[in-house]
């Protein structure tokens, strides 16, 4: 079979993003290091014309993402991780399900890989609640409890996360509490000595 036909065979000849049946194309997620289905989406025209800035973003077209964030399929877990994250900063419901969406870590890093990164804006550096800086790989600590959207728990104050990453939104890190990779708020953390 063909890659083609593979994807057709996966997504039951719908887009994986927004399940239309118009116009539908492979679109190859970047950085493709080999063209294989398991590297690639379908995708209708309206969405691959957005993705690629042919068209500008519809940001209620993306709200298709609800439902096909939630896939096994690692390849459209990356492509609604990227589009929630580019309409995150203007569109609160792209920030409650991208707080929402879990990735398993090769797939975050898959993902991560085809976004800006921290150093490129250089302006705004991640401090915590007490205006300390933090880095990548710091320890901190909860000073609020905050109840975790969609994980059905509620981190305690007092919780040591370790080995944060940084993301893109310098309010925002992410770190493992109770085995569970979550989105938090710099606001309600302070860095431990």
């Amino acid at each position: 079979m063909t890659i083609e036909q593979t994807l057709l065979a996966r997504c039951d000849s719908k887009c994986e993003l927004c399940a239309s049946d118009n116009s539908l194309s492979v679109y190859e997620v970047p950085p493709v290091t080999e063209a294989s289905a398991e590297q690639c989406v379908m995708l209708c025209m309206t969405c691959k014309a957005q993705i690629e800035n042919n068209e500008p973003t519809d940001a209620n077209h993306w709200r298709c993402l609800n439902d096909s964030m939630w896939t096994p399929e690692p390849a459209v877990q990356v492509m609604a991780w990227r589009q929630l994250k580019q309409l995150s900063s203007s569109e609160g419901w792209a920030q409650d399900l991208l707080d929402m969406l879990y990735l398993e870590d090769d797939v975050r890093e898959w993902a991560e890989s085809g976004t800006a990164t921290n150093d490129d804006d250089g302006d705004t550096p991640c401090v915590d609640s007490n205006g300390a800086t933090l880095e990548a790989g710091d320890t901190v600590t909860l000073i609020k409890d905050l109840v975790v959207k969609g994980a059905n728990f509620t981190a305690k104050r007092g919780t040591t996360v370790k080995n944060i990453s940084l993301t893109p939104n310098p309010e925002h890190i992410e770190g493992r509490v109770n085995g569970t990779r979550i989105v938090l708020l710099t606001c309600f953390l302070k860095k431990a000595n």
